[in-house]
């Protein structure tokens, strides 16, 4: 009988020992899990952090201390003002070539030289045009291609409104004897415009040859050649 009782508290011990075991493994188990759970009572940001949310970035205001404001002009999308010059202006300011048209001209028989007259163009337009010195086409009717150009060349130049220029024209050699009478001449500033029809004052006179100046700013540098 004594036997039989030692080995029931025996029995009764490893029970005890087992349930002993059993609650120790169940509470590491409940441990590891509430290890491995996030904490939710952290903030807010905390939570976005380690869900892998950005930090907004600061951006710092710009400093106008100093009166220079490029910075914020860079960031408003400015542009510097271009300083290359207007694609509409033409040379000398935005003057443009005077044409045939612009100016109105007489041709007037010259006491001296003998065989000579003056051509005085005037400038009628209303606006300063640059007028070509060099390129003056005079056509003598009964002589065949346009007057040879004579003297020295001259300088374009700006001829305001009102403004005159002056050319002479050669009509005769008083060593040549002979000719055709002429009461008129046609004159262009360039040999691409058409010509004007000018009456020759004091005419007529006798074309044997013809010759022309560049323009000039007196009648007197005109009768020089």
């Amino acid at each position: 009988m004594a036997h039989t009782a030692r080995s029931r508290r025996s029995a009764a011990v490893l029970v005890a020992l087992s349930l002993g075991v059993m609650a120790l493994t169940a509470c590491n188990s409940d441990g590891d899990k509430d290890a491995a759970a996030p904490d939710t009572s952290a903030s807010p940001s905390a939570s976005a952090t380690s869900r892998g949310a950005e930090t907004p970035k600061t951006v710092d205001p710009i400093d106008d201390s100093d009166g220079d404001d490029s910075g914020a002009s860079s960031g408003s999308g400015g542009s510097t003002p271009s300083s290359e010059p207007d694609a509409e202006d033409g040379q000398d300011g935005g003057v443009g070539m005077c044409e045939t048209t612009d100016l109105t001209y007489n041709v007037t028989v010259a006491s001296r030289p003998v065989n000579h007259a003056l051509l005085t163009a005037a400038n009628s337009s209303g606006e300063a045009c640059l007028l070509p010195a060099d390129e003056l086409v005079i056509t003598i009717p009964g002589l065949d291609g346009a007057a040879e150009h004579t003297g020295p060349a001259g300088e374009d130049w700006i001829l305001k409104p009102g403004e005159k220029a002056y050319a002479g024209i050669m009509f005769s050699r008083a060593d040549t004897a002979g000719g055709k009478s002429a009461d008129k001449v046609e004159v262009s500033l360039s040999p691409a415009e058409s010509p004007a029809t000018v009456v020759i004052d004091d005419g007529p006179v006798t074309v044997n040859d013809g010759q022309v100046t560049s323009f000039f700013g007196s009648a007197e540098d005109a009768l020089t050649y």
